[in-house]
């Protein structure tokens, strides 16, 4: 038996992860898994590898670069220039996707969507939330941003431009909020604790701090 019929044995009998299927599209997801990893793209191993950093995700993550953003300019212009290479610096990784950072400030307002399908960075930030896979969201964040932003509770005055972003199968968002007024000298640990999952994807504005 050669290394890869032993490794693709192990793929077919243990699968602690994968629940029997029951459905005609769920038989041909595990099929084409099977493929390819008999065919060398990727090998049992690095496919439990990511499914354990995938568990590990959280938007606690994605709060631990935005602190860190905050507090190293630096740090700040790289992220927004490469945000790929930039998380690698705190130990995070994206591969293969690419990935970008979105900046808040006092005239500029960002907001992510996946308009085809829910695109999200999960490796990262962990799952998304439901209403963000919705076809009410995706739809109308487009076309009226500012009024589903509004349902949010984020009122934007006129002078307050809205960017939408549209994630792709190869690009993931994140947004970096503005840090809030009364932190100075805050630690890193105290502003990530201010950071929500809604502020990264752009449906939440205000983040606490001394106003």
């Amino acid at each position: 038996m050669t290394d890869n019929e032993h490794e693709h044995d192990h793929a077919r009998t243990f699968q602690p992860d994968h629940v029997e299927p029951t459905s005609e599209a769920a038989r041909l997801g595990l099929a084409l898994r099977e493929l390819l990893i008999e065919a060398g793209h990727y090998s049992v191993d690095e496919e439990q590898a990511m499914i354990a950093a995938m568990q590990g995700a959280s938007p606690e993550n994605g709060a631990k670069i935005v602190a860190h953003a905050w507090t190293n300019d630096d740090y700040k212009a790289r992220l927004l220039d490469d945000g790929a290479n930039a998380i690698r610096e705190l130990g995070f990784d994206l591969e293969p996707y690419e990935f970008t950072v979105m900046e808040n400030t006092k005239t500029v307002h960002n907001v992510i969507v996946c308009t085809l399908c829910s695109c999200y960075p999960r490796s990262l930030l962990g799952m998304s939330p439901a209403w963000y896979k919705s076809s009410n969201y995706r739809a109308r964040i487009v076309r009226e941003p500012r009024a589903v932003l509004a349902e949010f509770g984020v009122n934007l005055s006129d002078g307050v431009e809205v960017r939408v972003h549209d994630s792709t199968a190869e690009l993931r968002y994140m947004v970096l909020p503005e840090r809030p007024t009364g932190t100075d000298g805050w630690s890193q640990e105290q502003l990530a604790a201010l950071v929500t999952r809604d502020s990264l994807i752009g449906t939440q504005r205000e983040l606490g701090g001394d106003k």
